[in-house]
């Protein structure tokens, strides 16, 4: 019998349950929110766990707390075979819910091969339907390609959403196009803030749009709105209902309305590292535990001491808050 550890509860009483796996860091675009335009180079093939210790770790925390699992980037679908590490996890009992989030513009060509695998859900970034727009926020060509994966998504058995992250002075005349998409494909769409993780460190609170100013905005557009009852109290996102339309509109507000209090989130780099935080300062090295072939307890108990040196909030609005040293698609979105 496969033994069972303690779930991974943290000094303020958050039960872990989620875990987010970054892949890789290297992306096809160039997001301004996320990433410099000139990369110095990403991560060698050599330095990424690989799926055999990607997974090795997934079943050790299984059996502790973790029951959801997100794969994440970079850009993931740029890690080659990556419907055979899915497969992997899909494998691991105790696994309830496999997600990605993703760009989009490779997708057209493997969502068939990932859902098939195993995925469960598919999470698309989608900012922008101007071409025009989306080379000034990414930096790339491409828009028609990420519609055309969304497309492709839609047709598969995975639940999907769409993510977008709204720059003030870049997109927000988009805001009400995007829920005009969404809605007539019966997708779920969610605003994220503006948070500093850019690589470029540009972040200001200027640039941030929040989600109040957009629910303001938009009950202008398409009438008044009726707040979701949360299903799980440990999703970040606020959901909406519009009168008269089908759909949901999410709203997730780390900077104006932060929700670390009901925070279930643990991180796994691309190249190993336990990260208790998007913002925290401190990595748990876990892929040298793999090399040394560890036991599942002793990677359990890493997990711990990371959870357990979580602090209470991110501290976005603390006056002595300071951006951690990686941007987001070094650590995972």
């Amino acid at each position: 019998m496969n033994p069972t550890f303690s779930p991974l509860v943290d000094s303020f009483g958050r039960l872990h349950q989620s875990l987010r796996i970054s892949v890789t860091d290297a992306c096809n675009i160039r997001c301004r929110y996320c990433m410099p335009e000139q990369v110095a180079g990403f991560l060698p093939q050599h330095r990424l766990m690989s799926f055999e210790h990607v997974a090795r770790v997934v079943d050790a925390l299984a059996r502790s707390s973790i029951r959801k699992l997100r794969i994440t980037g970079g850009e993931p679908l740029m890690r080659p075979r990556l419907p055979n590490l899915v497969s992997l996890l899909r494998s691991i009992p105790q696994i309830e819910k496999i997600a990605i989030t993703t760009n989009g513009m490779m997708l057209a060509d493997c969502a068939n091969d990932l859902v098939d695998a195993g995925l469960t859900h598919i999470n698309i970034s989608l900012d922008t339907l101007s071409e025009e727009t989306f080379r000034r926020l990414t930096r790339r060509e491409g828009v028609d390609r990420v519609i055309a994966g969304i497309d492709a998504a839609i047709q598969t058995k995975a639940a999907i959403r769409l993510n977008a992250l709204v720059m003030r002075d870049i997109n927000l005349e988009d805001c009400v196009p995007l829920v005009e998409f969404a809605l007539n494909r019966g997708l779920v769409l969610r605003f994220i803030e503006f948070m500093p993780l850019d690589a470029d460190r540009l972040w200001s609170r200027q640039q941030v749009v929040t989600g109040s100013e957009l629910r303001e905005r938009l009950s202008k557009r398409f009438g008044p709105m009726h707040l979701v009852e949360r299903s799980d109290s440990s999703q970040p996102s606020t959901d909406y209902r519009f009168e008269g339309h089908a759909g949901t509109v999410g709203f997730i507000d780390p900077v104006s309305k932060p929700f670390c209090d009901q925070c279930d989130r643990l991180r796994l780099t691309a190249d190993g590292k336990f990260r208790n935080c998007l913002f925290g300062k401190e990595e748990w090295d876990v892929r040298s535990l793999c090399e040394e072939n560890a036991s599942c307890e002793q990677i359990v108990a890493l997990a711990l001491q990371s959870v357990r040196a979580k602090y209470a909030s991110h501290g976005i609005s603390d006056s002595q808050f300071k951006q951690p040293e990686r941007a987001m698609y070094q650590i995972g979105g």
